[in-house]
């Protein structure tokens, strides 16, 4: 799920939503870490007059308190996704395709790249989150799943279709067996049971997956710990009007 809400000094109740807010181009990445570690980067396009709070639910337990998610800087990285394009490229028709060379391989607010951020362990923290950010506990009754994890939030600035670099963290999950991506839309302070999605998801597994195709190229580096260097990395388009719902892929 992915849910905004303009930034106010005195809570979020009532008029939660401006009216030319518009979020374009969103690109996922997933990747698991380890057995019980994921790790995920997000990026898009936004449009908003005022500043806002992008709040990810995500399938973490509550019990792992704070230490659940750590903040990852890719403020290094601001094309990290067209990077992951490059590699799709189809190789050139002469002379072989020789790849990319591997090489070597309240809450607290924290400044990672050009956002503030912060991690929320639970639904009843909210209250512990900075004022700034927060949103109406009432919420998330309509996606009882969101009510089960924890929730990483950022502050965006105004401006239109801003691209700015991606957010990523990683963060131990309660479905260890799956990769979760956050595609469920919250953009209007409602719920919707269809939303027109403009989705890219990334991932990198040790097998294939389908509906995904698989690059040409290998990665060149980690990217700050996101990626297996001198690997292939998979793509999948969500395109158009489709159930509202978050996305998961097996392991």
């Amino acid at each position: 799920m992915c849910c905004f809400s303009p930034l106010a000094p005195l809570g979020l109740f009532g008029g939660l939503f401006a009216p030319t807010f518009k979020v374009a181009g969103t690109r996922i990445f997933a990747r698991h870490e380890d057995a019980g570690t994921q790790l995920l980067a997000y990026a898009m396009r936004l449009t908003t007059p005022s500043p806002v709070a992008m709040i990810l639910p995500l399938p973490t337990r509550p019990s792992d308190g704070e230490g659940a998610l750590a903040f990852i800087d890719l403020s290094a990285r601001p094309r990290f996704f067209d990077d992951l394009e490059k590699l799709f490229q189809p190789p050139p028709r002469k002379g072989g395709f020789q790849g990319i060379a591997p090489q070597a391989r309240t809450l607290t607010v924290h400044k990672v790249g050009a956002f503030e951020a912060s991690f929320v362990p639970s639904v009843d923290d909210f209250d512990r989150l900075d004022p700034r950010f927060r949103l109406p506990v009432a919420t998330w009754n309509e996606v009882p799943d969101a009510r089960d994890g924890g929730f990483a939030v950022f502050q965006l600035d105004a401006g239109s279709d801003l691209a700015v670099h991606p957010m990523a963290f990683r963060f131990r999950s309660r479905r260890p067996g799956e990769l979760f991506f956050p595609t469920v839309h919250v953009h209007d302070g409602k719920v919707h049971s269809t939303a027109n999605f403009d989705h890219t998801l990334y991932l990198q597994a040790p097998t294939e997956h389908a509906g995904f195709e698989v690059s040409f190229g290998l990665t060149e580096d980690d990217a700050g710990g996101l990626l297996v260097p001198g690997a292939t990395v998979a793509r999948r388009s969500i395109q158009g009007t489709h159930p509202n719902r978050d996305t998961w892929v097996a392991a």
